[in-house]
């Protein structure tokens, strides 16, 4: 029976991908000197996210995702980044594949929204490993599955997944809408003569923030002016 050791060797942005994606390389090693035919490998990756520090901003931006830091002890979960199925040509000792690992840049996806909240540094990676080996045993082929206790584990850089990600959609994000907000949005659109949809965004921020800083500076005045009739003791005008 072949006894299977996996590692991670390294990892690079796949610039020539129809979607964003990057390239895991693995490194299989087979210990017994038993030839291995193929394998039909999958894997399981998961973002440990406790692995790691997190700075004030970083914090700020991920708190949709876990909550106040007060609670990060509790919520500071694994979680599920992919599952990848790769063939494995037949080879003894040792060989290196790559795994093709598709990238998500819509924002409504957790693991998504993780890695675009932090400024830099690295994601540890937990990789665990399944599958089915193919090998010839005398003169016989034999097939074994890969025990479920085969794991790796591997940091990666986030500079790596904003590659990635940049190689296709540099400096922009993607958000889901309701058909129905994005009719609304399209009224104001228009009836703005705005000329594209970030431009419409942008103008309803911009009013939102005056409406604020009007509804703020009402409240100040009004804060003033209570203040100064309890000093005269006069009721407010």
């Amino acid at each position: 029976m072949a006894e299977l050791v996996f590692d991670c060797t390294g990892a690079r942005a796949d610039r020539y991908a129809v979607v964003p994606q990057m390239i895991m390389s693995l490194r299989i090693s087979e210990t017994t000197g038993h030839r291995v035919e193929a394998i039909a490998l999958r894997c399981q990756m998961r973002i440990e996210p406790a692995r790691r520090r997190y700075s004030e901003a970083e914090a700020q931006r991920l708190n949709d995702l876990f909550g106040d830091t007060q609670r990060w002890a509790d919520t500071l979960k694994p979680m599920q980044f992919t599952t990848v199925s790769v063939m494995v040509p037949g080879f003894a000792g040792s060989t290196e594949v790559d795994v093709p690992v598709p990238l998500s840049y819509d924002l409504e996806v957790g693991t998504t929204r993780y890695f675009a909240g932090l400024e830099g540094g690295e994601v540890p990676l937990l990789l665990l490993f399944s599958g089915t080996v193919f090998s010839v045993t005398d003169g016989k082929m034999t097939v074994t599955q890969v025990p479920w206790s085969k794991e790796a584990a591997y940091r990666l850089p986030v500079s790596l997944w904003r590659e990635a990600v940049d190689a296709h959609f540099p400096g922009t994000g993607w958000i889901r809408l309701s058909t129905a907000t994005i009719d609304e949005l399209l009224l104001y659109k228009n009836r703005k003569a705005l000329p594209t949809w970030e431009a419409a965004m942008q103008a309803l921020l911009s009013s939102a923030s005056e409406t604020l800083s009007s509804a703020s500076e009402t409240l100040s005045s009004a804060s003033e002016t209570l203040s100064s009739a309890s000093e005269t003791g006069e009721p407010p005008g």
